[in-house]
């Protein structure tokens, strides 16, 4: 899969130091999704149980033993995951997840 952008992972991490911890968390799925290819939800499920299929074509994945979510939005037919937000639980409570 093709993954836009990294660039929002790293600047999660680098700008917030108190969320410091959650870099090996990113940084392995980032590596694992890019080797990935996923044609349907159900790909995504067979690999991460815990991550949440929207009906918006979004995917929230739990990161760092759910401590942050990461939101994406993921075109099959493309093979691109784009990524749409990062952030702690708190932080997700107060976004449109939908929409975003």
């Amino acid at each position: 899969m093709r993954i836009i952008a990294r660039k929002t992972l790293i600047q999660f991490w680098e700008s917030n130091p108190q969320y410091a911890d959650g870099c090996a968390s990113l940084e392995a799925w980032y590596h694992e999704v890019k080797q990935a290819d996923w044609s349907s939800p159900t790909d995504i499920k067979a690999k991460y149980r815990s991550a949440s299929i929207l009906k918006s074509g979004r995917v929230v994945f739990n990161i760092s033993g759910n401590k942050y979510r990461l939101v994406v939005y993921i075109n099959f037919s493309s093979k691109i995951v784009y990524i749409r937000f990062i952030g702690t639980h708190r932080q997700y409570d107060q976004i449109e997840v939908e929409t975003i």
